[in-house]
């Protein structure tokens, strides 16, 4: 009998060993390419990285819409007390809590208070323009703490599928070698390669799904908080200016 038609033990065998390999992700990961582990440590990094700057920046979020929302209605209805509130803001400054309605109306004061403090007659024009800078750059500056870890999102988002679709190209040329050398195309010889590129690919997803959706959500709630920031830094310059009148 020709040993090589007698095929349905060995089948059974290659059938019985890929069923007896243990494909569970921690499997998957111990048991990868030196190279591919690389790509899934790097990948498991990043969605780390991603999701530390997703809950950091709602809380912060959260905290800035709060805050601003009590230092409006504090400034736009009560008799203010700008020494306490002064002092009120460089505590927070100093602890680095503060929001930015809090530090537009600061630096407007201070230099509210630098032109009043000289004695001199004060030249409302001259002064109009000195605020408007003031106010002017309070608000960019303000905008860029604001977008504060964005560009890291952004590139998780870009370069997570590609770090990803690398390590699946890597892993099936891993299972093309194993087939070279082996001179067998069984299920068996190629499964664990392709699995280990597959899992390199999922990881990449997994980290550029949520920096994306995370990035465009917060360039959004940026957008809105600036909006605001300008139109209250126009109350705030309206506000000093009817007080210079009254010197």
């Amino acid at each position: 009998m020709n040993p090589k038609l007698n095929t349905s033990s060995s089948s059974e065998m290659k059938i019985d060993n890929l069923q007896s390999q243990d494909f569970s992700l921690l499997e998957l990961f111990f048991k990868a390419d030196a190279v591919v582990m690389l790509v899934m440590l790097s990948l498991i990094f990043l969605s780390i990285w991603c999701w530390a700057i997703i809950f950091n920046k709602y809380f912060k979020f959260r905290n800035e819409i709060k805050t601003r929302e009590n230092f409006e209605q504090y400034f736009s209805t009560s008799e203010i007390d700008h020494s306490a509130l002064e002092k009120y803001i460089q505590e927070k400054i100093d602890s680095n809590t503060y929001n930015s309605f809090e530090m537009i109306y600061f630096n407007a004061k201070l230099e509210f208070s630098k032109i009043t403090s000289t004695g001199r007659p004060i030249n409302q024009n001259s002064f109009v323009e000195k605020l408007e800078n003031i106010i002017s750059y309070t608000l960019t500056k303000e905008k860029h703490r604001l977008q504060k870890s964005m560009t890291v999102l952004a590139s998780i988002g870009s370069i997570s599928p590609f770090i990803g679709l690398f390590g699946t190209v890597w892993g099936i040329m891993n299972s093309f070698q194993s087939i070279a050398m082996s001179n067998n195309t069984s299920l068996a010889v190629v499964a664990p390669g392709i699995a280990e590129a597959l899992f390199a690919t999922a990881l990449g997803l997994l980290a550029a799904i949520p920096a994306v959706a995370a990035y465009n959500k917060y360039l959004k709630d940026i957008d809105m908080l600036s909006d605001k920031s300008d139109h209250f830094g126009q109350y705030v310059g309206l506000y000093f200016t009817q007080e210079i009148e009254k010197k």
